[in-house]
């Protein structure tokens, strides 16, 4: 599945690409305007848009979006992915590496769109802590009624309580 023909790819784009230098740029997941093509072309007005798939292309974005901030020096960098994604958490870990690789301050913004509906925006430090998985799950401990949540957003999640229901009743 290729995203928008018209729109480069944060893998295929040269780090000085002089579109990109002092512009808003907005980083997208690939699958977004399949998912929601209207809030894509919202999120993506006024911006230079790069796609991203961290399940199609290499999963070393730290290092090409802390190369693009360093050669072009966009104006700001908006990301946006969809919820509940494993691949496209990479792209949010990437931009907060970036920041620290370069060791400045990066003029951000990250937003997980969810159940392909909903933009809601998310601070850096959540992508932090969803890297360390240990402090999740202590964050669970202490608000296990989250998992409640979860549950009506994954389907993953469901399966996973159908199969250990089915288990417990088989004995």
């Amino acid at each position: 599945m290729d995203a928008c023909p018209c729109f480069p790819w944060v893998w295929s784009t040269w780090v000085k690409t002089p579109m990109i230098r002092g512009a808003d740029v907005l980083i997208v997941s690939a699958c977004l305007p399949y998912v929601n093509r209207e809030l894509f072309d919202r999120v993506r007005e006024g911006k230079i848009v790069l796609m991203a798939c961290p399940e199609k292309e290499s999963s070393a974005y730290y290092g090409k979006i802390a190369s693009i901030i360093k050669s072009c020096k966009p104006k700001s960098l908006t990301i946006v992915t969809v919820d509940g994604s494993p691949h496209c958490l990479a792209l949010h870990a990437s931009v907060n590496e970036a920041e620290y690789i370069l060791n400045e301050e990066i003029k951000r913004k990250h937003y997980v769109v969810v159940n392909g509906q909903h933009l809601v925006e998310i601070s850096p430090n959540s992508v932090r802590v969803a890297r360390y998985l240990h402090l999740v799950d202590e964050l669970i401990k202490r608000s296990p009624d989250i998992l409640k949540k979860l549950e009506e957003l994954s389907l993953e999640y469901r399966k996973a309580i159908e199969i250990q229901r089915s288990s417990e009743a088989k004995g």
